[in-house]
């Protein structure tokens, strides 16, 4: 599984942060960043998902208002949203 998160599109709720410990703060931005991550495109960031962390990868998608986060399965199929 894979999260692409567009920090660009990110409105700084941080309710994603709450789901999934690999979101953090950045308060100087007003943004959140996605640890451990990869720029693949201007200011948008992937990462691979641990399987004992996909659930709460789903649920900070899930929880973005805008949308920003974006889940895939293994296989490219998009998930969430």
């Amino acid at each position: 599984m894979k999260v692409e998160f567009d920090r660009d599109t990110c409105i700084g709720m941080f309710q994603c942060v709450a789901e999934w410990d690999a979101f953090e703060k950045n308060e100087d931005a007003g943004k959140a960043d996605l640890a451990d991550s990869e720029e693949t495109d201007d200011d948008v960031f992937v990462r691979e998902v641990p399987a004992d962390a996909e659930l709460d990868a789903k649920f900070a998608a899930r929880s973005c208002p805008v949308d920003a986060i974006v889940i895939y399965d293994d296989d490219g199929e998009q998930l969430i949203p």
